[in-house]
């Protein structure tokens, strides 16, 4: 302990406790891999989404105090900083519609992506007659 402290300690009658430091072994624990892309990115929207709301909120309730001191100050400053604060909770707003819309096109994406086409092309290759032939088979057959 420091020097001027060690008298106290006698004074009062308290003794330094013993601390223990034991070690263990700590492992670093990752967290848990997403089962796949498609949940990595709804966590991303869902978690970016929720801090734009956020960002919305406190914005708002500046955009509230900056208003009731520009109202009270009537001075051209304050209105200023109203006006941007306008700006930015704006901002904020088209950000959110620009996240759905890419949302959608990431979810449209995956669908083109999962779903296969099959294209047959029929192309017949031989003579006229042939092809007259072959058409009243089938006309016979029906």
């Amino acid at each position: 302990m420091d020097k001027g402290f060690e008298n106290l300690d006698d004074i009062f009658n308290i003794t330094e406790p013993v601390v223990e430091v034991t070690t263990t072994s700590s492992e670093i624990v990752k967290d848990p891999e997403p089962e796949s892309p498609k949940d990595d990115t709804k966590n991303d929207y869902e978690f970016t989404r929720a801090k734009y709301y956020q960002i919305l909120e406190k914005g708002t309730e500046a955009l509230d105090s900056a208003l009731e001191v520009a109202q009270s100050s009537d001075h051209p400053r304050a209105y200023e900083v109203v006006g941007q604060l306008l700006k930015h909770n704006a901002d904020i707003a088209d950000k959110l519609l620009d996240l759905q819309k890419k949302m959608k096109d990431l979810k449209q994406e995956e669908v083109t992506k999962a779903s296969t086409t099959i294209t047959n092309n029929s192309l017949f290759v031989g003579s006229t007659a042939e092809l007259q032939k072959l058409l009243k088979n089938q006309n016979n057959d029906k």
